[in-house]
């Protein structure tokens, strides 16, 4: 059975915070929104939930912070130990002189967080259609998107035609396949398992990365005495941990000597989440008639965790593009050009990190030395931190006096680790 909907300005694949963003900047100027997600909210996702503390300023514009802050937990900072247990804390209030517009970062279930973000998205005007998934795009005889295909989950499909349609569905976007924009990287490509567990020992106000050789895990408080665990993996383990994830992370966590105590009395709450593999890419962000926010536009690797803020930032600067092309239709394809441009002037210099990152942490020697050096010199470390946390310039990194700090110049005879769990 196919009907027909009614015609709307902007249709929106998927209901997270890069969907919700752009709905919620979109419909509180009187643009005429509808949200299509194929889950029902509330709802979990695999995430490492830790969002940087530049992310607070975008969520108290949407009006969501104040709902959130007491459900969640902040962190001060980052703790990144090497395989060879050398640990470097780095403070996003440092003393190198960058504020972000909150001294730390807040960290919460992405079943909250979503679930919020699509209630203020529908307090601006927004109308949410939940359990409907897009599965192709509607196209003009140009070529250009006017809208998708949609189906319930009964199995009828509708029609809804649309001004402008966005794909904010994430890392395997329905929408950029169709459009002919998603693209896979070869490398790297990792997974994820994601676990909440209750009574782990020696959480701080402070997110933990460990780096172990055989793959890296994220370990931070996300609020009401849970603490939320995000392994990534080399996907040739794929097939082993397809087994039995649950018990793939278990197992894992119980043979680091340093994790193996802290998670002796640990009670895992739920089986664990499996994403990935990633390094998937779009073309570009736009097409005639559509535009990609979050990460259906770009997802690199997840070491940084500061996924969260590209979305919310994409879905802004999305909409800024969106209303321009409604208001100007004669040169609405400029627009969303446009909309491409600036979203890359504003993170090419984070992807660059990113991506530098996300090779280094697959080379141990590189791994030992940075973080000894860090350890050494905490202003390198406080650096680095702010970068990932959004709101020190990438630049600040990428130059080459701080790159002959942390790889070239000789490290003190004695260094402090500015870690409690080293």
């Amino acid at each position: 059975m196919i009907v027909r909907d009614a015609k709307t300005d902007v249709l929106i694949a998927g209901g997270g915070p890069a969907g919700a963003s752009t709905a919620f900047y979109l419909a509180r100027r009187g643009v005429r929104v509808m949200v299509v997600d194929r889950a029902r909210f509330p709802r979990s996702k695999p995430c490492a939930e830790c969002l940087s503390p530049q992310t607070s300023r975008l969520l108290d514009d949407m009006g969501a912070l104040t709902e959130l802050e007491p459900q969640g937990a902040w962190l001060r900072g980052m703790i990144v130990r090497a395989p060879n247990g050398a640990a470097a804390r780095g403070d996003y209030a440092a003393t190198h002189g960058f504020r972000a517009w909150r001294d730390a970062g807040l960290s919460i279930r992405r079943e909250i967080l979503d679930d919020v973000l699509i209630a203020r998205a529908r307090a601006a005007g927004a109308r949410i259609v939940e359990r409907t998934r897009v599965t192709d795009v509607l196209r003009e005889g140009t070529g250009a998107a006017h809208g998708a295909w949609l189906q319930d989950q009964d199995g009828v499909s509708r029609a809804a035609p649309a001004s402008v349609l966005v794909g904010a569905d994430g890392l395997r976007s329905v929408t950029a396949r169709r459009l002919g924009l998603w693209r896979r990287a070869r490398w790297p490509s990792r997974i994820s398992l994601v676990g909440h567990y209750e009574e782990v020992r020696g959480m701080t106000d402070y997110g933990e990365m460990h780096i172990e050789r055989d793959g890296f895990v994220g370990i931070a408080d996300v609020g009401s005495g849970v603490t939320t665990v995000a392994a990534v993996f080399p996907d040739v383990r794929a097939s082993e941990i397809s087994k039995d994830r649950s018990r793939f992370l278990d197992r894992w966590l119980a043979s680091k000597p340093h994790l193996r105590s802290r998670f002796a009395d640990a009670r895992r709450m739920a089986p664990a989440s499996a994403s990935g593999p990633f390094a998937a890419h779009a073309k570009r962000a736009w097409h005639p008639g559509a535009v990609l926010v979050g990460d259906a536009a770009d997802f690199f690797d997840p070491f940084t965790g500061e996924g969260i803020y590209s979305a919310l930032r994409g879905g802004e600067l999305a909409a800024d593009a969106i209303m321009s092309a409604l208001l100007h239709p004669g040169s609405a394809t400029d627009a969303l050009r446009d909309y491409d441009a600036r979203r890359r002037r504003e993170f090419a210099g984070k992807w660059l990190v990113e991506r530098i990152i996300g090779a280094g942490v697959a080379i141990p020697r590189v791994v030992n030395r940075a973080a000894k050096a860090m350890a050494a010199r905490k202003e390198l470390a406080d650096l680095l931190v702010g970068v990932t946390g959004d709101f020190v310039a990438p630049g600040m990194v990428l130059r080459l006096g701080f790159l002959a700090r942390l790889f070239v110049q000789p490290l003190p005879r004695t260094s402090t680790v500015h870690a409690r769990h080293a």
